[in-house]
């Protein structure tokens, strides 16, 4: 696909989101940069989340995806663990001392010592593995629909939810973050995130994040916002991209 059919597509994505989100009301923030990192350009971003005081990532293509623990500072991995070229690694999640990693359309997922990175059990995984969350007891996946599922720790299905907007269910979910009892979810090739109520589905609140990685810092390569990490420690939000050169510690603004 193109550039030009990937920006029209983007373009109706947002419009819709757009719309929807006035018919709905719900609440629509924009972000505000509080302070920028370095990010690995090389780094095609798929996972990212606190393990304690650590940043964790995965990243994905294949012959490229790793596990890497990344130092917030510098954005360089001092610790990175290289999967077979086979796979193309996607979301991930630390849970109980363990790191869950999914596949994009391998139909396995890892789990991985979240300390050691010791690799502990491979899983068949019956989806394609897109993002990866927790609500702190169960593993809460997406597969670029509009459909999310919780699962237990074994990958074993316990639930799944349809995500809407002013009844309309939105598609293309992508990277996961679970943040103050929240679901915030990227909607893939869009610069917009949804904050997502876990219980019903419904989206309560939009991000947007255009113009987040500003021109100057993008190239050929650069491509689509995918990254979300909250730290509870500290309750900072960080956002980064897919080949980002910056990782972005922001706040929210509510639009008025």
């Amino acid at each position: 696909m193109n550039r030009k059919a990937l920006t029209i597509i983007v373009l109706v994505a947002i419009a819709l989101l757009a719309s929807s989100c006035a018919r709905a009301k719900v609440r629509q923030y924009r972000v505000k940069v509080v302070k920028e990192f370095p990010h690995d350009e090389m780094s095609y971003t798929q996972g990212l989340f606190f393990q304690g005081d650590k940043m964790i990532e995965t990243t994905g293509q294949k012959g490229e995806s790793t596990l890497r623990l990344v130092d917030l500072a510098t954005g360089k991995a001092l610790r990175k663990l290289d999967f077979d070229r086979k796979y193309f690694v996607e979301g991930s999640v630390e849970l109980d001392g363990d790191i869950f990693i999914l596949t994009w359309q391998n139909k396995v997922a890892f789990i991985y010592d979240a300390k050691t990175f010791e690799y502990k059990q491979t899983y068949s995984y019956p989806r394609e593995g897109w993002g990866l969350t927790t609500d702190g007891k169960s593993l809460i996946a997406s597969d670029g629909s509009a459909r999310l599922y919780w699962m237990d720790k074994n990958f074993r299905h316990q639930k799944s939810l349809i995500v809407k907007m002013n009844g309309r269910p939105i598609n293309q979910l992508n990277e996961l973050e679970w943040i103050d009892g929240k679901i915030w979810a990227n909607v893939y090739m869009t610069d917009m995130i949804l904050i997502i109520n876990p219980g019903t589905g419904e989206v309560e609140a939009t991000v947007d994040c255009t113009g987040l990685l500003p021109s100057h810092l993008r190239d050929e390569y650069t491509d689509v916002l995918n990254g979300i990490a909250y730290d509870p420690a500290t309750k900072k939000i960080y956002l980064t991209g897919k080949y980002w050169k910056r990782l972005y510690e922001i706040e929210l603004v509510e639009k008025k």
